[in-house]
């Protein structure tokens, strides 16, 4: 099962996981985006679980639901989420507890849903998708907060439910070239334009190369890692003021196993 799976990363995990041959499960707040990726997978099964991560009880309620379709759920991947560029100054308590409900409350409620109606019983790996915040998220404070709630939530649940053969990682995308740049406003776009530049691999990173790190973490190859979180940003989270840029030609990007050598 794949939230937030009608575009951006979730999609393209869809796409990932469907060309290896998984039955996936799509879930998303719209139904007609949902139904698009699925037409783009035809003729790969695939399951459509419409769902708002923000209610406790709609989540529930579909997993519920979908525990009397399927007989078995192998793994979950977290991507749905969301959040607006904002100095902290300016972010209102609704706009912070949006972020958070979204971010941080919804991949809990999601977790819990499915290991209460399917991973308690049969075992399953968990992934969760959040972004680098250790160092600070400068103009998303409520992105960072819970971001790094959801990455202590994956240390946590790894260690309680490792002994019902439950697996929970976390993948932490740098700056990945999707549609999601296009919506922040033009001072950000200004700075994206700059910050190629500024990164070891001399480039943004790719939703292949995300969706590739959540196959792995999913897969028995991982069937000895739990409660880690994977960097894919292109080292991005290593570099501080005083590390020297090497300049140089930016590395070859990665864009699905079509392109795999």
């Amino acid at each position: 099962m794949v939230t937030g799976a009608g575009g951006g990363i979730g999609r393209c995990v869809a796409h990932e996981l469907s060309s290896l041959g998984a039955q996936v499960v799509l879930s998303g707040r719209t139904e007609a985006k949902l139904e698009a990726v699925a037409r783009e997978l035809a003729p790969r099964s695939t399951e459509i679980l419409t769902l708002d991560i923000r209610r406790p009880e709609a989540v529930d309620s579909a997993f519920s639901a979908l525990s009397e379709r399927i007989e078995r759920l192998h793994g979950l991947v977290n991507c749905a989420g969301g959040q607006f560029a904002a100095p902290a100054s300016s972010i209102s308590q609704r706009g912070f507890d949006a972020v958070i409900e979204t971010n941080l409350r919804g991949t809990w409620a999601c977790c819990r849903a499915a290991y209460d109606r399917f991973f308690a019983m049969n075992g399953g790996a968990i992934v969760n998708v959040t972004a680098d915040h250790r160092r600070g998220m400068p103009m998303m404070a409520h992105s960072g907060a819970a971001r790094a709630g959801v990455e202590n939530l994956t240390m946590t649940l790894a260690i309680e439910w490792a002994s019902q053969s439950v697996r929970v990682n976390a993948v932490a995308p740098g700056i990945i070239q999707s549609s999601g740049l296009d919506t922040y406003p033009e001072p950000v776009q200004t700075i994206l334009r700059e910050l190629p530049a500024q990164l070891p691999m001399g480039r943004f990173g790719t939703v292949a190369e995300v969706s590739a790190a959540v196959g792995f973490l999913l897969s028995t190859a991982a069937s000895y890692i739990t409660g880690a979180t994977l960097h894919v940003d292109g080292g991005s989270s290593l570099m501080g003021p005083l590390h020297p840029r090497f300049r140089g030609q930016p590395t070859s990007a990665y864009h699905g196993w079509d392109d795999a050598d």
